[in-house]
């Protein structure tokens, strides 16, 4: 760049570039310094060179950028010479060149012989915040919403003293990209624990460990989205490698022919090719409404079946034509039910008679307080059920770790598709886990939970009896949630929440998680509600409730 340019001081977005006039003779160099230095330009400078020498540099490109990307400088703008800008701000010429020099490399200035140096007009400057949003309702103070565990149970002394075994023991080699389907030891580890505790047929090599349920799901979507109509888990079924394939971008492919080029907050904006329809899944009405948009930002579409006292209908299911069907049997979410032996049975029926797959969300199974947890589905039939779980519950959500246990036909593609999505889950946290489940760490964190869990149950139970009479509790006593019927008196129900929510408890009714298939949620007179209480303390539940019964109190 030359210096010779003619020297302006940057234009703010609001004010033209103004040309500096040589300072009078008797004001002397210092003094018109400081009259430059006053400007407003050269006041989102000043902070950057009064750091120490070496950290000017970077502050000062930094300050340059931000006031150029935030319109403070506007795009058009002709900077001063590095010369005369290094003397206003009473820094070397060089730091100045090096500045511009840099910045005209990203793109943000542009300069010529004897052109001088100006802000490129390529710029754009970033769109402001928006005010910030103001609500009259108070916010709660107290929440009852379901599915957060007590966060303040996470095993911090035995997290740190796993972290520095598993440390202290991986080799190197162990921290490069990872196997897919998890590191071995966790497998192993898994493999015992699942077969111990939920009677899951576990073998190490059909476990495959994933970023919670979440992407257990999106990794089943995906593979189901990949064979389309073709055989699922029949003799003989077998994907068709290609170059591409459906809502993953891997490299199976089956008869479908949809391919999905994005989703919003289960929005699906998939963009579909004239062929076959898109595979379905069939999902629990009421439940986790999450669920339709994970499967369909892969490829698949949702439909819901109504879950009655012992479960989904399997001949229901049959009707959809579904590919397959996600249950939380030992602990419906959210009505509290458990499957009844009779349709688990049925369901199995219907998955080997259509090709069909099953696939558990075992979300809560631990934690049962009345008797010893029903055992998982997929121990009756491991070639057609998909095991998923995690440490959401037990541990914390967080941590973002879980698994699942897949039918032998389709562990090749899961594990491709894994490969392709994330290249494989973290090794540390893999090998931390792993060691909290070979020394009994983990054991022993479940059983601190379930005393914890029940305690808090009991609590919740008798504080709704005492402060609202005639409340039935429904659902097996287990996991993180009951539901609670309210008699009609404490109705109607808008009028409850929303004395609830000028009380600050936050709640949840059980009508928000139905998804159109059973009416009866909205039919039904009175209050339900689907308390979570397991990040309450005893004494905040029975607080909560009573605020809830005397709000003005």
């Amino acid at each position: 760049m030359s210096d010779s340019q003619t020297t302006s001081s940057p234009a703010t977005a609001h004010e033209a570039p103004t040309d500096h006039a040589a300072p009078a003779s008797d004001a002397g160099p210092n003094a018109a310094r400081a009259a430059r230095a006053a400007t407003p330009a050269w006041e989102l400078l000043l902070p950057s060179v009064a750091l120490p020498a070496r950290q000017r540099g970077r502050a000062l490109q930094r300050a340059l950028r931000d006031a150029i990307t935030s319109g403070r400088i506007a795009g058009g703008t002709r900077l001063p010479a590095s010369r005369e800008l290094a003397a206003d701000l009473g820094v070397s010429r060089g730091l100045i060149t090096d500045a511009y020099e840099q910045l005209t490399a990203e793109g943000y200035l542009r300069s010529g012989q004897g052109a001088g140096t100006w802000v490129s007009g390529a710029v754009r400057c970033a769109v402001p915040a928006g005010p910030e949003r103001t609500d009259d309702a108070r916010e709660p103070a107290i929440g009852f919403l379901p599915g957060t565990p007590d966060l303040s149970l996470f095993p911090r002394a035995a997290w740190t003293a796993a972290h520095r075994r598993a440390l202290a023991r991986l080799p190197h080699e162990a921290l490069g990209y990872p196997d897919p389907r998890g590191l071995p030891e966790l497998r192993e580890a898994l493999a015992g624990l699942l077969t111990r505790r939920r009677g899951v047929v576990a073998d190490p090599e059909r476990i495959v460990v994933c970023s919670g349920v979440a992407q257990a799901l999106t990794l089943v979507g995906a593979v189901l989205a990949g064979r389309g109509g073709g055989p699922l888990l029949a003799a003989g079924a077998a994907p068709t490698p290609t170059r591409g394939g459906a809502g993953g971008g891997g490299r199976w492919a089956g008869a479908a022919a949809t391919e999905t080029v994005g989703a919003v907050q289960g929005r699906d904006v998939a963009a579909t090719v004239v062929g076959p329809a898109r595979p379905v899944v069939a999902l629990e009405d009421p439940g986790t409404a999450a669920y339709r948009g994970l499967f369909a930002a892969v490829g698949v579409d949702a439909v819901p079946l109504a879950v009655g006292a012992e479960g989904i209908d399997p001949a229901e299911l049959a009707a959809t034509g579904a590919r397959g069907a996600v249950l939380t049997p030992s602990h419906q979410f959210p009505s509290g039910i458990a499957y009844s032996a009779r349709r688990r049975s049925g369901l199995l029926d219907w998955a080997r008679a259509a090709d069909g797959l099953l696939v558990e969300d075992d979300y809560d199974g631990d934690f049962r307080y009345d008797r010893a947890p029903v055992g998982a589905l997929q121990g009756l039939d491991p070639g057609r059920v998909v095991y998923t779980g995690s440490v959401s519950k037990s541990l914390a959500p967080g941590l973002r770790l879980g698994w699942m246990v897949v039918p032998q036909p389709l562990v090749d593609e899961v594990v491709e598709r894994k490969r392709t999505m994330d290249l494989g889950h973290p090794v540390l946290d893999q090998a931390l886990f792993a060691d909290l489940i070979g020394r009994g760490d983990y054991d022993r964190q479940l059983r601190r939970c379930q005393r914890a869990y029940r305690e808090r149950r009991d609590a919740l139970v008798t504080a709704l009896a005492e402060h609202f009479p005639g409340t039935r509790v429904t659902g097996i006593a287990a996991g993180l949630h009951v539901i609670a019927h309210l008699p009609e008196r404490y109705g109607p129900r808008e009028s409850f929440l929303a004395r609830a929510q000028r009380a600050g408890v936050a709640l949840a009714p059980l009508d928000a998680y139905a998804c159109g298939t059973a009416p009866e949620l909205h039919a039904r007179p009175g209050v339900r509600l689907v308390l979570g209480y397991a990040h309450l303390s005893p004494s905040r539940i029975v607080a909560a409730v009573r605020q809830l019964r005397h709000p003005d109190r």
